[in-house]
């Protein structure tokens, strides 16, 4: 039996969940959020190998950590679970879709788009996410800001490949960062006014370049979802829970009734069936999935028995937002002689800095539309590739070992041996010129979603996609030819593989349940009150980052909802 009742539960804390929260508490509704992982204040996120180890999501093993790894026959999936949900792990870019690739394609075609809102539906829901998320650009003209290279490269890269890729554009995209204080110049490690009113009661200061954004902020400086959305929420007396997996749901009475499990911290590093934890009952008017484009489509599919009149659509329509990672390496720029290694130090900054976006043939190119964006990775990853450059070091480690013995023997008299040390590094010319390189867009949403054994299959093929993937490498291959540098795929490209850390679908919106799962508001079909909050329900890819479509939808629909709640 139920022993609680809201009018409002909400599944996951990500950027449908967190929305949904604030907007419907605010309107007066009981809310209470449940989150499967733990709370992340600054300073708790993991760094050190044995941590670190413990930083990956399977409670059966005893791994309660941020990062989940999915692996499908045609692509992987990286997730975060924790409160704040991917905001946690992404790289900050506030992105609009842009407003022609709101597409109505012919569902005869077999493979097709067709979105039931507009740009123009978006637009103050985007306003809104934007100022919550305090978006800053990028402060790429002040100091030390100026002179994070990557930024730079890039920008040269647009300009010299502009002849060649037509519609070729460079920018600067906003950034859910904060690097200064209001009405203030921008300065590394300043305290953030008001930084610490938050649900953690921490502390917060502004950007430090350390391009740690993508293992968690242990400096507060991004604005995730716990700092404004949750915080706001908890604050108005929504009810958040960590630790609390749904594992079921059903229609009842009262509208639905939700089931799920406690994770109890002590269990942390011991291995535990949790299929025997105890099922908890809370009852609701209105139940809002946001678990993800992975989580929901899944949790939907395992309860579908109690959905007969479900949408056939479902699992539909996947994809992961055309997401694709290469490597630029071994850059170089011509000095006074021989072309010399160019800096481009990728955990210099934050993790993306600037975009190259290239036309879609919606709005004036020549085929599938996308954006290819720098990225960058934490500093001790430096010294991981630097490791790779060891065995060409023994000659260096060599000649250290006899200057050394020469000393010790009263052969040579400088007794100063730092040069010699420093000699040990060589040129680090793997490390400072290597740049990773993320590219995203409108690949084809062609993967379906089903169960296999009770756990989550999806069929998702390359060859769907290869004009679009053809084009993006293209690209890629020219940056890496503008910065004079050589050009490396992910290796499991070779096997017809992606990783994507955007998936997207499972739940698409449509007009009717025969074209998708949900409606134009969220609300699916046949199932009044029952709601989908998160990337699931987008009929295609985004195109750019899809944090900010993902939150401009579910404040969309969170209005929807509130006019119906309104006596």
């Amino acid at each position: 039996m139920s022993t609680e009742s809201f009018d409002a539960v909400i599944v996951g804390s990500g950027f449908g969940g967190s929305v949904m929260a604030y907007r419907l508490r605010e309107a007066g509704l009981s809310v209470c959020l449940l989150e499967r992982g733990k709370a992340y204040p600054p300073g708790s996120f993991p760094r050190s190998p044995h941590k670190m180890k413990q930083n990956f999501w399977d409670p059966s093993s005893g791994l309660y950590g941020m990062f989940d790894v999915w692996s499908f026959r045609g692509l992987g999936a990286l997730i975060s679970s924790g409160l704040g949900g991917g905001s946690l792990i992404y790289a900050n870019v506030l992105l609009r879709k842009d407003e022609k690739w709101f597409v109505r394609e012919d569902p005869r075609e077999g493979t097709y788009e067709d979105w039931p809102v507009t740009r123009a539906d978006l637009e103050p829901h985007y306003d809104r996410a934007e100022k919550m998320l305090k978006a800053q650009v990028f402060p790429f003209e002040h100091a030390p800001y100026k002179d994070v290279p990557k930024t730079r490269a890039m920008q040269a890269a647009g300009k010299r490949l502009q002849q060649a890729h037509q519609g070729l554009k460079w920018g600067l995209p906003p950034l859910a960062v904060t690097f200064a204080n209001a009405g203030r110049p921008p300065v590394p490690g300043e305290p953030i006014e008001g930084g610490s009113d938050n649900l953690h009661g921490a502390a917060r200061s502004t950007c430090r370049l350390c391009g740690e954004c993508d293992i968690g902020c242990n400096y507060g400086s991004k604005n995730t979802l716990d700092f404004n959305y949750l915080s706001l929420a908890s604050k108005l007396g929504a009810d958040v829970r960590t630790r609390c997996e749904v594992r079921g749901f059903n229609p009842c009475d009262a509208g639905y009734e939700v089931s799920f499990v406690r994770h109890d911290a002590s269990r942390e590093g011991v291995p535990f069936d949790t299929r025997q934890l105890p099922l908890h009952r809370i009852a609701c008017r209105r139940l809002i999935l946001s678990a993800g484009a992975l989580g929901t489509p899944f949790l939907l599919l395992k309860n579908r028995g109690h959905f007969p009149r479900i949408s056939p659509r479902l699992g539909s329509r996947f994809g992961g937002n055309g997401d694709l990672l290469t490597l630029v390496y071994k850059s170089c720029e011509n000095g006074a002689g021989a072309p010399v290694p160019r800096v481009l130090d990728p955990s210099y900054g934050p993790v993306i800095t600037s975009y190259l976006r290239i036309p879609d043939r919606v709005d004036g190119g020549t085929g599938p539309g996308f954006y290819v964006e720098d990225a960058g990775y934490p500093e001790f990853v430096n010294w991981m590739v630097q490791l790779a450059e060891a065995p060409t070091g023994v000659g260096r480690l060599l000649r250290f070992v006899s200057n050394w013995i020469e000393r010790r023997l009263g052969l040579l008299s400088d007794s100063d041996i730092s040069k010699d040390i420093a000699d040990l590094f060589g040129d680090c010319a793997l490390s400072k010129s290597s740049l990773p390189l993320l590219g995203m867009g409108r690949d084809t949403p062609s993967g379906n979603m089903t169960l296999r054994d009770g756990y989550l299959d999806i069929d998702w093929r390359l060859r769907d996609s290869e004009e679009y993937f053809g084009r993006v490498r293209a690209l890629m291959q020219d940056i890496a030819g503008a910065l004079e540098a050589k050009f490396l795929d992910d290796p499991i490209w070779y096997l017809s593989r992606v990783i994507t850390v955007h998936p997207l679908g499972g739940a698409p919106m449509g007009r009717s349940a025969a074209e998708g799962v949900v409606d134009s508001k969220g609300e699916v079909f046949g199932y009044p009150g029952l709601h989908v909050a998160d990337g699931a329900v987008m009929p295609g890819p985004v195109g750019p980052n899809p944090s900010l479509t993902i939150a401009a939808l579910a404040d969309r629909f969170a209005d929807a909802i509130v006019a119906e709640e309104r006596p």
